[in-house]
């Protein structure tokens, strides 16, 4: 049951990658829409991976480490370290106080990627937008 909810998070985030590329290929690439568009789609990736460590730190899949022990407490107390971890994953190289293991080693590298890719996306595009005009 729980690959089901990931893989129902990927599809949730490809489809919100579409929207935003959908609102980044118009013509006024600068607006109000646009900000919001990649503010969600930031959201949404915090979210949708904060949510897949979650379900493997629900499942006793040990993917996060902190102080060189798994993961504990309850659900909330998971539920906010995956979502900090994400956070910081994605905004960051972060801050080392949690570490990602085995499989967490490669949601974390997925997600640090997007997080340093999608900022240069959209200053190229911000940049090929004005050259054009």
């Amino acid at each position: 049951m729980q690959l089901v909810f990931c893989i129902g998070i990927v599809i949730c985030i490809f489809m919100s990658f579409k929207s935003v590329i959908i609102v980044c290929f118009q013509k006024n690439f600068l607006s109000f829409e646009t900000v919001v568009m990649i503010t969600y789609l930031y959201l949404s990736l915090l979210v949708g991976f904060g949510m897949i460590f979650l379900i493997c730190l629900q499942s006793d899949l040990h993917v996060l480490v902190e102080a060189g022990k798994p993961i504990s407490g309850d659900y909330f107390d998971k539920l906010g370290t995956s979502f900090y971890f994400s956070a910081v994953t994605l905004f960051s190289v972060g801050y080392g106080d949690i570490v990602p293991v085995g499989l967490g080693r490669l949601i974390a590298v997925t997600e640090a990627l997007i997080g340093y890719i999608l900022p240069a996306v959209f200053v190229a595009r911000t940049v090929i937008g004005i050259d054009k005009q």
